[in-house]
């Protein structure tokens, strides 16, 4: 363990531990955080969540309070969030583009937001059991209670990924493939299909057309016309690889060469994406929980 505890109390923070004992979530940390919150400040309105390898920029939580305040409906404001060394390393530059998504009312949240404690009260905060991806989740029920989450046009924090290796970006990939697993098995058949589209895209590209391809190259004389599915696999990539692109590049505003450095790595990222899905399938169909997938500080592929 390190020091960051220590550090806290030195500055006077309260800080909450946890009991090691009990499977341990980032899920749980933040439920824990709030409620603890609102123990000592009972008439708080708002909770700003931050990563903890992140930082906040200056007037976001102005900006941020001041847009709950005028809009009732809205449970959830996040900004910008910016990678802090991007030209670092291509693995901190591919999450730098991953987090410009879009200004305007959004369909999830992620780790850095300021939240109407009221809506979370409502629906109960975040799913303890859930190893990642717990705030799309818990922005599912959000908005099925009514709420809405709006993304405003303000710088909110710097993050630091701090990803040096193949492996360690790999092990991302991972957990994101098990988030959008568990997510779709939690409400991808409520009208709101959460993560539907993802889940299914992870499986055709991660899965199926491997699959085919494969397929094709055994099947020899006996299934000629297998040996058309490896080329038309090869087709379909390159089909999506430029959609991706021209996506980013005309939505997005990235600039081509980044545009096509995220496609390619969208593309190559489903395999993970596939991994991490698969093991939590195989971890519910054996009835065992799902433990977390750390990239950080970790050279092993997962």
């Amino acid at each position: 363990m390190d020091a960051s505890v220590a550090f806290a109390h030195g500055l006077g923070v309260c800080v909450v531990e946890l009991d090691t004992s009990v499977g341990f979530t980032a899920a749980r940390a933040r439920n824990a955080g709030w409620r603890r919150l609102i123990e000592l400040c009972p008439d708080c309105e708002a909770v700003l969540f931050v990563d903890g390898d992140c930082e906040v920029r200056e007037g976001f939580l102005i900006e941020a309070a001041k847009y709950l305040a005028e809009h009732p409906q809205c449970a959830v404001v996040s900004g910008r969030r910016r990678e802090r060394y991007p030209e670092k390393t291509l693995f901190n530059r591919l999450v730098d583009l991953e987090w410009n998504t879009l200004i305007g009312e959004a369909l999830v949240c992620h780790g850095d937001a300021l939240i109407r404690i009221a809506a979370l009260d409502r629906v109960g905060g975040f799913d303890n059991t859930m190893i990642a991806g717990e705030e799309p989740e818990m922005s599912v029920r959000l908005r099925q209670a009514g709420w809405t989450l709006q993304r405003i046009d303000r710088e909110m924090t710097w993050h630091d990924a701090d990803m040096h290796r193949l492996g360690q970006w790999w092990k991302r990939q991972v957990r994101a493939g098990h988030a959008y697993a568990e997510g779709f098995a939690k409400h991808g058949r409520s009208p709101q299909q959460h993560n539907a589209r993802q889940v299914r895209s992870i499986l055709f590209c991660g899965i199926v057309l491997p699959l085919f391809g494969v397929l094709g190259l055994v099947g020899g004389q006996v299934l000629a016309l297998l040996l058309l599915l490896p080329g038309l696999g090869v087709l379909v990539y390159l089909y999506l690889f430029l959609k991706i692109a021209r996506y980013r590049v005309s939505v997005h505003g990235d600039r081509m060469r980044y545009a096509l450095l995220y496609a390619c790595f969208v593309l190559l990222g489903k395999f993970a994406n596939a991994r991490g899905c698969l093991l939590y399938y195989f971890n519910r169909r054996r009835r065992r929980g799902s433990v977390l997938i750390e990239y950080k500080g970790a050279g092993d592929v997962a």
